[in-house]
């Protein structure tokens, strides 16, 4: 999940949500021979001598003058004038589109919102009803293009961000393909404007219409609903196979499956229902087990595999809202339509809203007389059972084997960063590194994606955090005979280096992007791909052992996901004022890493650096450029 801007929306949007916004400025193309100088710096210390200099030999001849990078630069800067971001098509097949593993853990992020108190099933009823409601009004918003625009403050202060992806939330759905999926909108003039959304219960599904005879549901008719609703599924004698198992499996076998299911028209029309909903509701059984913070997340990333809640969920769908009847609640995103931000913000709106909800539902109930919620049917071949058995069967491999901790520091958060007069994304990312390093003794790329929302259409940037000057500052660390002024200064140095990499990235000037299309260009001019795409070098710089990404809410929530490497780990960090939460992932089948020991590693950083500000060289240097001047609380994976 990427960075996100630091948002204001005190100011009423100029460019609502949603509508064209041509005030904004098209994402800028790099020049080519600073994105070349880069992807060596970056990639320089991260490979062994020999290979970079056979690849710094293939960087030279793709940027020579007259070669075939200046060609491919000008073409470019052709599809720049074409488009309205030149790297989205491509950036959105590269990221997600093209990715055949599966949706949950290693693309899926989750947000995992407080224990809920219920007492009963008559109050997870109520707060599910109460996030319906939010969701609907949420929706209004959009729809009218009442939303307040986003605006970055800090450095780059007033700048208006591109609200596009917020239409995404309720109007997308991610269709599987054999070899590549397919986001699809609902933004036909032809069909009419969906106004159901499916609840899953007991791993059934059931249509429930937001709007009768042209009226929303109020939150005691929506209640009302979901009781008829939770009748309805726990009567065994209509339980029905448990498809939704089938969105948890690898894209291909999915695409496979769904091809068996179009098969009969019954399937097709409850395919038709899922895919134009709004959003999932899954009102979730009891999970057991204790419910600490790594339970619920895990509850949320895997449902706790087919004997759980695994069946309980559509992945494709962009937004599912999880309300447990132990309390477990939260949100799980598809991510391809939408960033961080969107979740965020999304979730909080929804939280206050419920809040207000339930305290009316108390003393309320519907006095309307309802038709009945429609369960979904499925005809289920023999064909049909065989993908099922094998989807449950890959979801628990999923799910034994996915490592995760829940780390609260608690020594100090962003506000004492902030006293030093650094970027606090820059100071725990620089921590990142020294923990891994500590751990595993050597550097590894690593992805820290930033947003360019300031960019019409615009998506996400990586920041590289593996820089050479975070290495020499782990390096120092580890060696008992360097000085504590000496490993100061280089602390100072690490954080400058991560805060300019990222200035760099969120105003369009990062290479990963530029390199994508570069790329991709190549692969519709030439007849192979040049050595520069193809080196061992290049394949290392894209397979990122460390995942990371910072995601701060005003609210008490969590965000997490998986690593997106069989031998890395995902990291998601919450700097509140005084603490720092980080959501740790890895995986058990990789003997060499572990979720606890990189947070112990963590812990261990974050207290040695604090130590080292109170050196009187770090102290005594100009400040470095604050974080707010790039990024802010409201940042946020993909994946």
């Amino acid at each position: 999940m990427p960075i996100l801007e630091k948002v204001s929306r005190e100011v009423a949007a100029e460019a609502p949500s949603g509508e064209e916004e041509p005030g904004l400025p098209k994402l800028p193309v790099p020049p080519l021979q600073q994105t070349l100088a880069t992807y060596l710096r970056c990639m320089k210390h991260l490979v062994p001598e020999g290979q970079f200099r056979r690849t710094q030999a293939s960087v030279q001849q793709f940027g020579a003058p007259g070669g075939l990078g200046e060609t491919l630069q000008q073409k470019l800067l052709e599809r720049q004038e074409k488009t309205v971001n030149w790297v989205a098509e491509y950036w959105l097949k590269d990221m997600y589109l093209g990715n055949r593993l599966a949706l949950p853990v290693n693309s899926s992020p989750v947000l995992v919102f407080a224990r809920q108190p219920f007492q009963d099933s008559s109050d997870q009823l109520r707060f599910a009803a109460g996030l319906i409601s939010g969701a609907l009004s949420y929706k209004a918003l959009l729809d009218s293009h009442s939303l307040p625009a986003d605006c970055a403050t800090g450095q780059l202060s007033g700048q208006a961000l591109c609200m596009a992806q917020y239409q995404n939330l309720f109007s997308t759905y991610r269709l599987p393909g054999h070899t590549q999926d397919t986001l699809v909108a609902q933004k036909s003039s032809v069909m009419p404007e969906p106004e159901h959304i499916i609840v899953a219960c007991c791993s059934q599904f059931f249509v429930l219409d937001v709007v009768i005879n042209f009226r929303r549901l109020s939150e005691g008719d929506l209640l009302a609903q979901l009781r008829k609703i939770l009748k309805m599924a726990s009567d065994e004698s209509e339980r029905l196979p448990p498809i939704g198992l089938l969105t948890s499996d690898g894209r291909s076998a999915w695409a496979a499956a769904r091809t068996a299911l179009l098969r009969d028209s019954t399937n097709r029309d409850s395919l038709d229902m899922i895919e134009r909903c709004l959003c999932l509701v899954c009102l979730d059984a009891p999970s057991g087990g204790e419910l600490g913070d790594a339970h619920r997340a895990l509850q949320l990333l895997h449902g706790g595999g087919c004997g759980r809640n695994g069946a309980n969920r559509w992945y494709d769908k962009s937004l599912q809202l999880v309300v447990g009847r132990d309390g477990t609640c939260g949100m799980v995103c598809e991510h391809s339509p939408f960033d961080g931000i969107v979740i965020v913000q999304c979730a909080e709106y929804l939280l206050k809203h419920t809040m207000k909800c339930t305290r009316k539902l108390a003393r309320a109930d519907s006095v309307s007389e309802l038709p009945a919620p429609r369960r979904l049917r499925w005809k289920c071949s023999p064909e049909i059972q065989g993908h099922l058995a094998s989807s449950a069967e890959k979801l628990q491999r999923i799910v034994k084997n996915l490592d995760l901790v829940v780390y609260k520091f608690g020594d100090y958060g962003k506000a004492f960063i902030k006293k030093q007069q650094c970027s606090p994304d820059a100071f725990i990312q620089v921590a990142l590194q020294l923990a891994f390093y500590r751990l595993h003794h050597r550097p590894v790329p690593t992805y820290e994606s930033a947003s360019i929302r300031r960019f019409r259409e615009g998506r996400v940037e990586n920041i590289r955090s593996a820089t050479p000057e975070a290495l020499t500052f782990a390096r120092a660390m580890t060696e008992a005979a360097t000085p504590a002024p000496e490993k100061a200064r280089l602390l100072r140095d690490a954080v400058h280096a991560q805060t300019e990499y990222t200035i760099r990235a969120i105003t369009g000037m990062g290479i990963d992007n530029h390199l994508l299309a570069l790329r991709e260009l190549a692969r519709d001019l030439c007849t192979e791909l040049p050595s520069v795409f193809t080196d061992e070098t290049y394949l290392a710089s894209n397979r990122f052992t460390l995942s990371t990404s910072q995601v701060p809410t005003t609210m008490d929530m969590l965000c997490c996901y998986g690593p997106v490497v069989p031998d890395g780990y995902g990291a998601c960090y919450n700097p509140q004022p005084e603490a720092i939460i980080f959501c740790i992932s890895s995986f058990h089948s990789c003997k060499e890493t572990s979720s606890s020991e990189l947070a112990e590693a963590l812990g261990t950083s974050l207290a040695d650096m604090r130590a080292l500000c109170s050196q009187p060289q770090l102290a005594e240097h100009k400040p470095l450029a604050m974080e707010e001047k790039a990024m802010g609380p409201s940042q946020g994976h993909q994946p």
